[in-house]
């Protein structure tokens, strides 16, 4: 990929703290969790209801049945009058990449528990993941590569590295770049409950504690996030200078405790943006709070980065989101460059010493974004600012 133009030009997202990027920001500025305890999710202590950061129910009737999809069309919707309120033109190949892990799982749990396998055939239609992709295409117009993705919570980091691959090769000029996680059934959340990565039992702040003392993994979370990524874009959020995948090849769940593929990723990254580790300012962490990740990365900042370099993690607040996780975070970073502030949470333990203690003033320089995915995803993607 190397070293180029390719930046951030628009963002649209849709999250726990409501619809739209200004929620998302809004929310994350008052330190408060956007989860909330919701009946028929008490799934460790035997009560009704348990913590989850729900996307609330809302958006365009007509953009489907589902909050799904209808946090699919706006995040997407967002990006694009975004981009282009900054000066983006589409190109003649806009191309979109969906990155996604669970789709529809409201309307599927529907189909099958209620519905005993009958609709509409229209409604039936709305289920496939290939109608939110060809809706949007049709919606704008656009005629470049488009696929779905998934390289589960890595999908956001995945997506953005093959947008850029698509405008480096020269198969698109511009690239829609969504992800959506919007699963979280009761289902879904007691099965990473009894994985024991998720708890729904108490508070985010109880228990959500990357990099700190007392950690017990991650309160579920939701959300759609989209940017437009261009190399034309005149005022960018951020620059993506580049970053790599590479894969465990080693367990369904487990990180290799040699951790060579995560060290070779982070490697791969930097040579790919064309940085040195000591150039990396900030680390966006993928952060879930488990104890496998949390040494992982440490211990990553430690070998490739600064002493000084700045770690944080905003699931505590925004809840884990799954596929949509590192697309939500590189969102936050680009808002962050912009704003001139980092909107990391408050520790609440004993913590790394590298670790923020809080929202602080956004020094220049590069900000590293890991994220690592079930199933033995390892990615990492390098941003700078955008001038």
């Amino acid at each position: 990929m190397g070293r180029n133009g390719s930046g951030f030009v628009g963002i649209g997202a849709v999250s726990a703290y409501g619809w739209g990027r200004e929620r998302l920001w809004d929310g994350l500025a008052t330190g408060k969790p956007a989860a909330t305890r919701v009946d028929g999710y008490g799934h460790a202590d035997g009560g009704d209801g348990g913590w989850v950061a729900h996307v609330p129910f809302g958006g365009e009737p007509e953009d489907g049945l589902s909050r799904f999809a209808r946090a699919m069309r706006a995040a997407a919707r967002e990006a694009v009058a975004d981009a282009e309120a900054r000066g983006w033109t589409p190109g003649r190949r806009v191309g979109l990449v969906h990155g996604v892990s669970l789709g529809e799982t409201d309307l599927w749990r529907e189909f099958y528990l209620d519905c005993g396998g009958e609709r509409p055939v229209r409604d039936y239609l709305a289920q496939l993941p290939s109608t939110p992709v060809a809706m949007l295409m049709k919606e704008f117009g656009f005629h470049g590569p488009a696929m779905t993705i998934s390289a589960m919570c890595a999908s956001g980091n995945a997506a953005v590295l093959t947008a850029k691959m698509w405008i480096d090769s020269g198969f698109a000029d511009d690239v829609l770049v969504i992800t959506t996680d919007v699963s979280l059934t009761p289902e879904n959340v007691a099965h990473f409950v009894r994985l024991g990565a998720a708890y729904t039992d108490s508070e985010p702040l109880d228990g959500c504690r990357p990099f700190q003392k007392g950690s017990r993994g991650f309160v579920p979370g939701e959300a759609s996030v989209a940017m437009i990524v261009s190399e034309r874009a005149a005022n960018p959020y951020a620059k993506l200078l580049g970053g790599a995948i590479t894969h465990e090849a080693f367990h369904p769940t487990a990180i290799d405790p040699k951790w060579e593929e995560i060290d070779a990723c982070y490697a791969g990254a930097l040579e790919n943006a064309g940085v040195s580790g000591q150039d990396i300012r900030y680390f966006s962490a993928h952060g879930p709070g488990t104890k496998q990740c949390d040494e992982a990365e440490a211990a990553m900042v430690e070998r490739f980065f600064r002493p000084d370099t700045g770690i944080y993690s905003t699931k505590p607040l925004t809840g884990h989101c799954q596929s949509a996780s590192a697309m939500l975070e590189l969102a936050l970073a680009g808002l962050s460059y912009e704003r001139g502030r980092i909107l990391a949470p408050v520790p609440v333990a004993e913590a790394h010493p590298q670790l923020l203690a809080g929202p602080v003033e956004m020094e220049d320089g590069l900000v590293f974004k890991s994220a690592l995915g079930m199933g033995g995803y390892d990615t990492g993607v390098v941003l700078a600012p955008p001038s």
